[in-house]
């Protein structure tokens, strides 16, 4: 659509402002900036304000609202919850739900996936998933796309616990960085995902755009070299899973979802994520300040800013406020300093939900190997269904550093 430009004068049919302004204007509102998107005049001095990176926008009030929760932890949002008063709830995972699965996490130094990634010999780790490096050496994507398709992999109880929360009726949405698809493999209905960095549930070919069916695009990967060559051959073009790449926006859907769902949201929770991919990241922010929010990870992430400035230190205006640090300015956040699945596992405690989690977790592994219900442990059963993975990054890393190399006819 064609860019008008904006002043005073702009008629506000005109305007049409997209959903990521309109998710910031939401949030300095919410920080206690007086601005009304209808005023044109007002849109103007955000938006310059932004340009030039000042840091207008006053602190929160001073006066702390009154707790939303008896307590900071899973004990107090376990009686949010038993009070009814949780009844859109909205998860936002990132790579941390997945690591019990074997995926492996992106950020854990260590163990993850951009620190194995730097034995392959690419030019930097990042260089997998961007567009030049897949024209290059398609080959290197290809082969990590056939060790991550779904189905190598069997969903967590972290996962499992998102499905309970859609069969109690109480999930709004599960927004996710994962590109793993575990959510949809644990049964939550595909309306309720949002995947904002793309699956490999949909693929279009690269210059051409064409929707190519996804079980063409599996078997063509899971073929190797000769599989994908011929699939390019026969479309004309390089075919990719609707992964977002490094440098590609998201999905259309983000940011409509966005906007629709977060006012709604009565309890935000937030599973495994660092918090520091944007736009993802501030999305924390856009609740309601009367929304409580638990945060299920190692460590803290996205902590409020504090008077330190909007981008210092990583934090963000409106952040968590959880630790000693906010321990007499903390009305609503909530934290769980641990794995994901001992997350919910104890929020499941608290609720009485173990039974129920249990329950869900063996029926749905027990789908995924295709057998009849019957009374089986759940761990015994994600044990088996889970594809032994020692020797992932033994044969990953030989397979790749074979197609980087110099010699290699991609």
């Amino acid at each position: 659509s064609r860019s008008v430009p904006l002043s005073p004068e702009t008629p506000l049919a005109a305007m049409a402002l997209p959903p990521q302004l309109l998710a910031l204007i939401r949030s300095a509102r919410a920080a206690g900036v007086e601005i009304d998107e209808n005023d044109p005049e007002q849109v103007m001095r955000f938006l310059q304000m932004l340009q030039a990176g000042q840091e207008q926008q006053p602190e929160p009030p001073e006066r702390t609202p009154d707790p939303v929760l008896s307590t900071f932890d899973v004990k107090g949002v376990a009686e949010h919850i038993k009070q009814g008063k949780a009844r859109h709830i909205i998860v936002m995972v990132g790579a941390g739900l997945s690591t019990a699965a074997g995926i492996p996490d992106f950020r854990t130094p260590g163990t993850g996936l951009y620190d194995n990634l730097q034995k392959y010999d690419l030019p930097r780790p990042e260089a997998i998933f961007t567009l030049d490096y897949f024209r290059e050496r398609p080959g290197a994507f290809y082969e990590l796309a056939r060790e991550m398709w779904p189905g190598n992999y069997a969903p967590t109880k972290a996962h499992y616990f998102i499905k309970l929360l859609e069969e109690k009726g109480l999930l709004l949405r599960c927004f996710s960085q994962n590109i793993d698809s575990l959510e949809e493999l644990a049964g939550v209905s595909p309306e309720r995902i949002m995947a904002a960095h793309g699956n490999f549930s949909s693929a279009h070919g690269l210059d051409t755009g064409e929707e190519v069916p996804v079980e063409e695009v599996k078997a063509a990967v899971m073929r190797g070299e000769e599989g994908w060559k011929e699939m390019t051959a026969r479309r004309g073009t390089l075919v990719k899973p609707d992964i977002v790449f490094f440098g590609e926006g998201l999905p259309e859907r983000f940011g409509t979802l966005v906007n629709e769902d977060f006012p709604k949201c009565d309890l935000l929770i937030v599973m495994g994520t660092s918090l520091v991919v944007a736009p993802f990241c501030n999305c924390i922010t856009f609740v309601e300040r009367d929304c409580p929010r638990l945060l299920v990870n190692r460590e803290p992430a996205g902590l409020d800013a504090a008077g330190r400035g909007r981008y210092m230190q990583g934090r963000m205006r409106m952040g968590f406020r959880i630790g000693e640090e906010f321990q007499d300015r903390n009305w609503r956040d909530a934290f769980y300093e641990g794995d994901c699945d001992e997350g919910v596992e104890a929020l499941c405690a608290e609720l009485g939900w173990e039974q129920d989690l249990e329950r869900i977790m063996a029926d749905g592994l027990r789908a995924l190997r295709g057998e009849p219900a019957k009374a089986q442990d759940s761990e015994v059963l994600q044990e088996e269904v889970i594809t032994p993975r020692a020797t992932f990054f033994g044969r990953l890393v030989t397979r790749i550093s074979q197609l980087c190399s110099p010699r290699s006819s991609l």
